[in-house]
């Protein structure tokens, strides 16, 4: 890793894989090789209720105990919620608001340190879908709104910004250009869940920040099977709560 070359990793490290232990604690040691370097966004997947159902608190008392998942959750609540890049680039994991007078600067006022509420901002930031029908609509989630491509285009213009990238969708290709080019998921684990058949992808921006799209293939994992920990069993549409 080079310090010309920052990472920003956008949320949802835990849960249905059996090795998250390993990949949050990489990314956390990144983080602290790297302090002005490397970045790292939360995810719905990083709260308490995702990690009791998907895996990772599990996980984490299998490996280790219920303090180390204490201190993980308490790590959790501090993680950012938004970064903006390069001025125009606004990074997210979920999506946008169910009110067009949201701005990123009430964004900063947010107090982080705490679960997601029931609803409001810090919410739909880490559960909003985009959709292809104009205007605000029920999200298939249950929270969180899906968005159209109008919502987009008011929210980039009244906030000076070009572009929304957000993660929380497995997409066959690694990742899907939307509303008019105005909003890009980029989905980074590769057959997700051992069955999705999915690629993974990243986005690298150069000094225009325009997106350059990199593609790529699973690798073999040790044969431990994806929720290992969970507290359930199969039958479970992964794509349900992504």
């Amino acid at each position: 890793m080079q310090t010309s070359n920052p990472y920003l990793f956008n949320g949802d490290f835990v849960d249905r894989g059996s090795f998250s232990i390993e990949t949050i604690l990489l990314l956390f040691a990144y983080k602290c090789l790297y302090p002005e370097h490397f970045h790292l966004n939360r995810g719905n997947h990083e709260s308490v209720n995702m990690n009791k159902m998907y895996g990772f608190e599990g996980e984490v008392t299998s490996k280790y105990s219920k303090e180390m998942m204490t201190l993980f959750t308490d790590i959790f609540q501090w993680l950012p919620l938004a970064h903006v890049v390069g001025g125009k680039v606004l990074v997210l994991h979920g999506g946008l608001f169910s009110k067009d007078e949201t701005t990123v600067d009430d964004l900063r006022q947010i107090s982080r340190h705490q679960e997601p509420p029931d609803e409001g901002p810090m919410t739909e930031m880490l559960w909003s879908d985009p959709g292809p029908a104009p205007g605000r609509h029920p999200s298939k989630r249950g929270v969180g709104v899906a968005f159209g491509q109008d919502v987009t285009e008011r929210f980039l213009q009244a906030n000076g910004l070009e572009l929304l990238v957000r993660s929380h969708e497995c997409k066959d290709e690694g990742y899907e250009v939307e509303h008019g080019g105005k909003a890009i998921t980029v989905f980074s684990a590769p057959n997700y869940c051992d069955q999705m058949g999915n690629k993974g992808a990243f986005i690298r921006f150069e000094q225009d920040c325009k997106p350059q799209f990199t593609t790529f293939a699973h690798v073999p994992h040790p044969n431990v099977r994806p929720m290992q920990f969970a507290g359930f069993g199969g039958g479970f549409n992964f794509s349900q709560f992504l």
